[in-house]
């Protein structure tokens, strides 16, 4: 539960330091990065606390996560990548946490369920 507090958190202590009179479109932009775990609905299941999201869910994977690091080089999507980036970040630390793993790497069966 802490770590879900923390994609809240971060975003917010981020656009209220550097955005202080206006924090609040920073901090909405960020929070828009929340929206990649709609990969998480088609997983089987949905929500499994013990699992680790990095490199096992779609948008969680090292293109996706290559692009979002990209996002954070233009001015204009740059709040945008650091929601990301903060994401897969705290994503990845709660994989640590609760699994002893930084990402989950598929097998080359799995992959191949993906094509």
């Amino acid at each position: 539960m802490f770590h879900l507090f923390l994609h809240f958190l971060i975003p917010f202590a981020i656009a209220s330091l550097f955005y202080r009179e206006q924090w609040l479109k920073p901090f909405l932009i960020m929070m828009l990065a929340t929206l990649i775990d709609l990969d998480h609905l088609i997983a089987d299941p949905i929500y499994d606390p013990n699992r680790c999201s990095i490199g096992f869910h779609p948008l969680h994977s090292l293109v996706p996560c290559t692009l979002y690091a990209l996002l954070l080089i233009s001015r204009k999507t740059r709040l945008l990548g650091l929601g990301l980036c903060i994401h897969i970040a705290l994503d990845s630390i709660d994989c640590q946490v609760t699994n002893g793993i930084w990402y989950f790497q598929k097998t080359t069966e799995e992959l191949a369920l993906w094509l």
